[in-house]
């Protein structure tokens, strides 16, 4: 995509991107975590915990709970024996769900302690971030990634500009400045989550117009991103893989992913919205659980 050299400044985010028509987010709208189904626990735990570097804070009932070094869950494993693994092509529903590192130094010495425990991982930049991603023993991709700073992102127009280019693994290693990886930091969140979907219009129609999002790269071959607050994606969205069937509950899948909202109102109205627009919604409590056309549940919670 074309991508023009004027900076953008932390402040002029704000205007980027296409508002819906109706709802907006709030700009303090985060991705919270995420509920992953997975085949063998006894698989799935020591690579997230040895190569990802993330803590078992609970397990309990085919469930374990996963943190990082300030003790924040961020993602949920529900064991479910004889599930299929992700297949080459990918399934519509997740394509991947991506861990914010809080900065450069800790993709850093990421990237080195992924050479030392013999882990493959592809990579890329992104220009408003440097990206790797990975895969778990079921098949579902990671990405693991450090956003440049927001005054270093550049547009097109109204656009975030963002591309598929080579990453420079080794400016990112000597960042690390020779430290150890010594597990997921304190800081560290899910910073997005991207789809495989069957058409971008009813992308659009359910996160753009009935969730609120902003539309914030729409020239991305094939692809459609949204966020709140400026942000370069909270979620992505693509047809790479239109044709392939929608992942069930026989598969390695997401389960649910959480968007995490100011307050209660703020659900009432997101919620409220989404009904308007003619989706289901369901009671949890105070949170509510609305689901895409291909079966990818967001759970609104604060």
């Amino acid at each position: 995509m074309g991508v023009i050299t004027t900076d953008v400044m932390t402040t002029e985010l704000m205007t980027v991107g296409i508002q819906p028509v109706g709802y907006r987010l709030p700009e303090q709208a985060r991705v919270g975590r995420v509920r992953l189904q997975v085949s063998d626990l006894s698989q799935s735990i020591p690579y997230y915990t040895d190569v990802l570097g993330f803590a078992v804070s609970a397990r309990e009932d085919g469930v374990a709970v996963l943190a990082t070094a300030d003790k924040t869950p961020l993602i949920e494993l529900h064991e479910q024996k004889g599930i299929r693994p992700v297949p080459r092509r990918g399934r519509l529903g997740l394509y991947h769900f991506a861990i914010l590192l809080p900065d450069r130094q800790a993709l850093g010495r990421f990237v080195a302690h992924l050479a030392e425990v013999g882990a493959y991982a592809g990579s890329a930049d992104h220009l408003v971030s440097e990206a790797l991603y990975l895969a778990d023993p079921d098949g579902l991709v990671i990405e693991v990634y450090a956003d440049r700073p927001r005054a270093q992102w550049k547009t097109n127009g109204r656009e975030i500009a963002m591309a598929t280019e080579p990453l420079d693994l080794h400016a990112l290693v000597r960042a690390g400045a020779g430290e150890p990886w010594t597990g997921m930091p304190a800081a560290t969140t899910i910073g997005h989550v991207h789809f495989h979907v069957a058409t971008l219009r009813d992308a659009e129609a359910f996160y753009h117009s009935a969730l609120g999002f902003d539309k914030v790269v729409w020239s991305y071959p094939g692809a459609l991103f949204f966020s709140a607050g400026g942000y370069h994606h909270h979620v992505g969205t693509n047809t790479w893989a239109a044709g392939a069937p929608v992942a069930t509950a026989h598969d390695a899948r997401l389960i649910e992913w959480e968007l995490r909202l100011p307050s209660v109102e703020d659900i009432a109205s997101a919620a409220a919205n989404a009904a308007r627009a003619g989706y289901d919604i369901n009671e949890a409590g105070d949170d509510r659980l609305i689901t895409d056309p291909w079966g990818i549940t967001v759970r609104l919670t604060t």
